[in-house]
């Protein structure tokens, strides 16, 4: 009868250890994922026009991974969305995935349609707020529309992205189409949407203001802002 009991005690204590040998992996392997980051944008960042692999957010989560900071990146982008649109689908978007990175980067479909201007404040300081409280590091990105509306009107447009990004002291990127608009070997024949070719450059104009929220969101990322846009160290 001893033998028996002390038989049972050992499988006992044995299941014990399995179990909790199983639940350390499963924790360890739940903390070693990289986290999110998460693209809500229109077609600049949809890729309009090219396979998804060659747009500047396929590359960027090649370029996180090559410099030893993986994310796994969403891109909630679609092509022609407003503002409004994105302020309507980031509520569950940040529910399903809890991005450590936010890039917002929308309103030029606002601009082109001629929306107003306080209006678009609204939807981006909207989706800023509902970044930071769900605990994201929020990047936003600039746009400039073409100057065929009224001086006022594109001063005012303008004007919203400095003004959100200082008010919420976020990164902004001053304009995503900086060193590429007014290229044509890097337009499509729209002249309106960014070519596979730019795609790296939009990358370019995106970093500096990625490093920064890294820096905000991920542990020991003052390597990260050490480092060069190849990842090599400057």
């Amino acid at each position: 009868m001893a033998v028996f009991k002390s038989k049972f005690l050992f499988i006992l204590v044995a299941w014990a250890l399995l179990a909790c040998s199983t639940a350390f992996v499963a924790v360890h392997a739940a903390d070693s994922q990289p986290p999110t980051l998460a693209v809500v944008g229109d077609s600049l960042s949809a890729g309009y026009g090219m396979f998804v692999d060659e747009g500047w957010v396929a590359l960027l989560e090649a370029r996180l991974d090559k410099i030893g900071r993986p994310h796994r990146v969403i891109n909630a982008s679609i092509s022609g969305e407003t503002s409004s649109g994105g302020l309507a689908r980031l509520p569950r978007l940040l529910e399903r995935h809890a991005p450590a990175i936010l890039i917002i980067q929308l309103g030029g479909n606002d601009g082109l349609r001629g929306i107003d201007v306080p209006t678009l404040e609204r939807n981006l300081a909207r989706m800023i707020e509902l970044g930071q409280s769900a605990g994201s590091a929020v990047i936003l990105t600039g746009i400039r529309i073409p100057r065929n509306y009224n001086d006022a009107y594109y001063e005012a447009f303008e004007a919203v992205y400095p003004t959100l990004a200082e008010r919420y002291d976020v990164p902004m990127v001053e304009f995503l189409l900086e060193g590429v608009a007014l290229e044509p070997t890097l337009m499509q024949a729209d002249g309106i949407h960014p070519n596979a070719a730019a795609q790296p450059r939009l990358l370019e104009n995106m970093w500096p203001a990625l490093e920064q929220a890294l820096a905000r969101s991920t542990p020991h990322a003052d390597e990260l802002a050490a480092a060069g846009p190849g990842g090599q160290t400057r």
